[in-house]
């Protein structure tokens, strides 16, 4: 049984793309793949300059951590850290030197509104709070791709408004966006709409 089925799909650098579709049409799937977290597959992808269906496990898992961005639905946050050390762990991946990781979660817990929270861990936050420290993690490093899979779901409808802003300037200073979502509203914040169904792309 294939999940996605003869999937061909061009996303430009600066794109900001919306994948929806029912539940079980293959969203998160496609979501996963592109984001190189699932690799039972076949056919080609390339990611910038990279022919990632070419490329052992190991250098995918790599060039992922270079260049994506993952908002996951489930948060995935490191309960055994704090909300400041998950902000640094991407940064950690990309060899950031200890001062300018520093420099880079003081930025981004002030500009998330999360400064009295930086010593807390997951389990102590609510849902919204961990989803905001999961969208924080994932847009501290600058990423090349960010991929959402959606980002606004725990939120109250004023946060799920201010990530979307966000997600709109961080595309506009270049950063290339493919969220999957059942919003209409946070759509419109992307360039283009792409419709699954049962693994099918049908527009």
């Amino acid at each position: 049984m294939f999940v996605l089925r003869r999937i061909s799909l061009d996303v430009a650098k600066g794109d900001f793309v919306t994948i929806m579709g029912p539940s079980g049409a293959g969203k998160s799937t496609l979501l996963a793949v592109l984001g190189m977290l699932d690799g039972d597959w076949t056919g080609e992808y390339r990611l910038l300059e990279h022919a990632v269906h070419k490329m052992k496990h190991k250098d995918r898992i790599a060039l992922g951590k270079q260049y994506v961005g993952f908002v996951f639905q489930q948060y995935h946050l490191i309960d055994d850290l704090t909300v400041a050390e998950n902000l640094a762990m991407p940064l950690s991946y990309r060899d950031v030197k200890a001062d300018d990781r520093e420099a880079a979660v003081a930025d981004t817990l002030d500009r998330f509104g999360m400064v009295a929270k930086k010593n807390l861990y997951p389990r102590q936050l609510s849902g919204g709070q961990q989803q905001l420290v999961a969208v924080a993690r994932a847009v501290i490093h600058r990423p090349s791709l960010l991929l959402a899979d959606e980002p606004t779901g725990n939120l109250h409808s004023s946060q799920g408004k201010d990530i979307m802003q966000l997600f709109r300037e961080l595309n506009a200073a270049g950063t290339t966006i493919v969220q999957v979502t059942h919003s209409e509203d946070n759509a419109k914040y992307g360039k283009r709409v792409i419709q699954l169904r049962d693994g099918w792309v049908v527009n």
